[in-house]
């Protein structure tokens, strides 16, 4: 049976790869079979019955010219049968005395018709014979030889010869056409309701708030589509609970940590304890920036708007902060860079790269590069980088390293990233530390909040 595997693996080779495709091809198979099947049948019946009894009426009216001719030997008897034959049967009629037919016969152009009418000359006049069907366009020129000569035989076309069947295959041909464009029609319209559910469940995995979708098509569609919905609305809900309390918890600390830092302000410093009131004071400093990231975690974008923006002059602000920080930032980016954006969201975003690069590195690098529907935002350092089976445990909330840092900068960025419908991907970079390559799409249509 290995055949057959071998056999259903070539099928589906050539199968098409989308729904719409298959569906089409479901419809369009059967229909062609049909459109065969009752083709054979017209053919072998219809048409051949009609046939052998066009043939063997035209072979008829020749069998009684020849035996008047036999009957009546004589020359005048001969043009008076010619010219009755004319008149009576439409039939051309010249005799060639002392010729004889060449040995090679015609080829079979028409199949049964052709075939039909060889078989009724065969079997009613018994003579050797050729039929031509292609030297004039509206005769079929019969050679009949007999014992003193040759016969010539002019027969109308269209008394051997049916347009039925040119009639019939156009109307199979058209009715399958207006059949098959139904289908498609019914069939794209199905296959939209389908597509749009995938795109919208892709863009939920990608972090966009698409809000709910519009059930729409087939019945069990659209209770893919209304159980999509409820999906979206109980991860909102479970998403909105836990920001909430990781925002209740950080509001909370912000307040203890405010007092203490006020007493160290105005507590008497004398010389002996004035270095650790100074480490005390950075580290709550250090708290209130981890509380201050847990917030801006917790809180999200959503409420700013998409708006043309000059990417350019956003890398620009970023390079420039960095640089005040006394970072040694690189920038290479075109003049104007415009496209859909929310401004702060992705500002945020960057400046998250590359504080996180500045901690690591000595040198970084900040470059855009215009693509045909994207646009790429590289951020290079030449620090230690990051382990290739790491890379991606970075984006992980919380996931903190030696710097200091809150562990969530990689994680907005990419959460901010991905609702514009791109991406981050860390990679090894040229500087010899990190690569992070941020990607945007121009066309954001249908995100959320925009």
């Amino acid at each position: 049976m290995l055949w057959l595997r071998d056999l259903g693996g070539s099928i589906r080779r050539f199968m098409p790869r989308s729904l719409l495709g298959r569906s089409l091809l479901m419809i369009l198979v059967p229909l062609l079979l049909l459109e065969a099947v009752a083709l054979q049948f017209f053919y072998g019946s219809h048409l051949d019955l009609v046939s052998r009894r066009f043939s063997g009426a035209i072979v008829g009216e020749i069998a009684y010219t020849l035996d008047l001719l036999r009957r009546f030997p004589d020359d005048s008897s001969h043009v008076w049968i010619l010219r009755n034959a004319n008149r009576e049967f439409d039939l051309q009629l010249k005799f060639e005395p002392g010729a004889t037919l060449p040995r090679t016969r015609e080829v079979n152009i028409l199949g049964p018709m052709d075939d039909d009418l060889a078989a009724a000359l065969q079997e009613r006049l018994q003579l050797p014979f050729t039929a031509d069907w292609l030297s004039d366009p509206h005769w079929v020129l019969i050679r009949l030889q007999l014992p003193d000569g040759v016969l010539d035989i002019s027969a109308p076309r269209k008394r051997l010869y049916t347009g039925t069947i040119y009639i019939f295959v156009l109307w199979l041909g058209g009715t399958a056409l207006v059949v098959f464009g139904i289908a498609a029609l019914f069939m794209r319209n199905q296959v939209r309701a389908i597509r749009r559910l995938a795109a919208a469940a892709e863009a939920f995995g990608m972090g966009r708030d698409i809000g709910p979708i519009r059930p729409e098509g087939a019945t069990e569609v659209r209770k893919a589509a209304a159980a999509f919905n409820r999906m979206q609305e109980r991860i909102r809900k479970f998403l909105a609970q836990r920001t909430e309390m990781l925002a209740g918890v950080s509001h909370d600390l912000r307040t203890p940590l405010t007092r203490l830092r006020l007493a160290l302000e105005v507590m008497p410093k004398p010389e002996e304890l004035r270095q650790d009131i100074a480490e005390m004071k950075a580290d709550v400093e250090d708290m209130e920036r981890m509380i201050g990231g847990y917030l801006a975690f917790a809180r999200g974008e959503g409420t700013e708007q998409a708006e043309p923006v000059n990417l350019s002059a956003v890398l620009e602000e970023v390079a420039a902060g960095a640089r005040r920080s006394g970072a040694d930032v690189a920038l290479d980016v075109p003049p104007a860079l415009t496209l859909p954006l929310r401004a702060d969201a992705v500002r945020r975003a960057i400046t998250n790269l590359v504080d996180n690069a500045r901690r690591h590195a000595k040198h970084v690098a900040l470059a855009a590069l215009p693509q045909a529907r994207a646009v790429q935002v590289i951020v290079d350092d030449d620090g230690p980088g990051i382990p290739p089976d790491r890379r991606e445990s970075v984006f992980r909330p919380f996931e903190s390293d030696a710097s200091g840092g809150t562990g969530l900068g990689l994680t907005i960025a990419r959460d901010i990233v991905r609702a514009h419908g791109g991406d981050i991907v860390l990679e090894e970079s040229p500087l010899g530390g990190l690569r992070a390559r941020i990607r945007l799409p121009l066309d954001v249509t249908g995100l959320a909040g925009l």
